[in-house]
C-alpha cells in the first residue's frame, strides 16, 4: 500500500474527538470523568497512529494533557487554608477550551442554517440554488448529531481488536496495493451488494495492512462523495451507500483526477503520475 495521509473535510482534530466522546457518554463538559474519557481517547489515538503517525502527533499532545490532568486528579486534595488562594480544579483549562470550541462549532452550524433560511426567503439564480441544495445535502450526510467520522474510527478500532487478537506484533507484512484499487473495490460492492455493512468490507481479511488500506479507502470515498454512511443508532450496524451508478473504476478515477486538479504544483504532478498508472482507458 502506497504512503497515504488521512485528509478529510469532516476531520476536525483533537478537541472534536474529545467533544465527541463527552457527547457519546452523555456527560457534562463541566464535570468530565477524566479517567474514563482519557482511556477512550487514548484508544482512538492508537488507531490514528496506525493510519498516520504524523497526524497522530497533534492528538498525542492532548493525550499528554489528559494524562497530566488524570494524575493531578489522583493526588490527595488539600483544603485551602483561610487567606490562601483556593485550589483550582485541574480540568478547568481544558473545560474552557472545550466550551470555546463548542461555542465556535455551534455558531458555525447556526450560520449555515441561517444561510439556507435566507436563501429560501429571497430569490436566487438557479446556479446559487443548486449550490445551496448540494451544500444542504452534504451537511445532512455529515450531521453531527448522526453518524460522524469518529463513529467509523470506533467501529474500526473494534474490528482491528477482534481481527488481529493473537497475531504476533513483529510479523513483517507488505501490501503494495494502491489506495484507489481498494476504493474501486468498495464502491463496486456498495453498488451491487445492497446493503453493504462496514464489517463486510473487511470480511476475510486478516492482513493488518490490507485492513488499514481498506479503511483509508473508505474514508477517501466519503470525502469524494462517492459513498455515504448510515447508522440507525450508536453501536448499531453501519451501512455504506453508493452515491453514483457510474462504473466504480471510472468513478474513482474521475474523482481522483478532480482532487488532483486542486493540489499545488509539485504534489499535483506526483499524484498525476501515480493516477495515470491506475486509470483504465474509457
Amino acid at each position: 500500500m502506497a504512503e497515504y495521509r488521512v485528509n478529510l473535510d469532516i476531520y476536525n482534530g483533537p478537541l472534536d474527538l474529545l467533544l465527541y466522546l463527552i457527547r457519546r457518554d452523555e456527560v457534562e463538559i463541566n464535570d468530565i470523568p477524566i479517567a474514563r474519557i482519557t482511556e477512550q481517547y487514548v484508544q482512538f489515538v492508537e488507531v490514528i497512529q496506525q493510519l498516520d503517525i504524523n497526524l497522530a502527533a497533534e492528538f498525542l499532545v492532548l493525550a499528554a494533557t489528559l494524562m497530566e490532568i488524570k494524575s493531578a486528579m489522583l493526588l490527595p486534595r488539600e483544603e485551602a487554608v483561610e487567606g490562601e488562594e483556593e485550589i483550582t480544579d485541574p480540568r478547568l483549562d481544558l473545560v474552557r477550551q472545550l466550551l470555546e470550541y463548542k461555542k465556535f462549532k455551534d455558531a458555525a452550524g447556526e450560520l449555515g442554517e441561517m444561510s439556507i433560511e435566507q436563501s429560501q426567503r429571497y430569490p436566487r439564480s438557479l446556479v446559487d440554488l443548486d449550490r445551496l441544495r448540494e451544500q444542504e445535502k452534504q451537511e445532512q450526510e455529515l450531521d453531527l448529531e448522526g453518524i460522524q467520522i469518529w463513529d467509523l474510527f470506533e467501529a474500526f478500532r473494534r474490528l482491528m481488536e477482534a481481527t488481529l487478537t493473537g497475531q504476533k506484533d513483529h510479523q513483517v507484512l507488505q501490501d503494495d496495493t494502491p489506495i484507489d484499487l481498494y476504493e474501486a473495490d468498495i464502491l463496486d460492492r456498495a453498488q451491487h451488494q445492497q446493503p453493504l455493512t462496514f464489517e463486510q468490507v473487511f470480511l476475510g481479511r486478516s492482513n493488518k495492512l490490507e485492513i488499514v488500506g481498506l479503511f483509508l479507502a473508505l474514508l477517501e470515498l466519503i470525502r469524494m462523495k462517492l459513498v455515504r454512511i448510515e447508522q440507525e443508532r450508536p453501536f448499531s450496524a453501519i451501512y455504506i451507500i453508493a452515491l453514483t451508478e457510474e462504473p466504480a473504476e471510472r468513478a474513482v478515477a474521475r474523482a481522483v483526477s478532480q482532487s488532483i486538479s486542486k493540489l499545488p504544483g509539485r504534489v499535483q504532478k506526483e499524484k498525476e503520475a501515480h493516477a495515470t498508472e491506475n486509470i483504465d482507458e474509457p
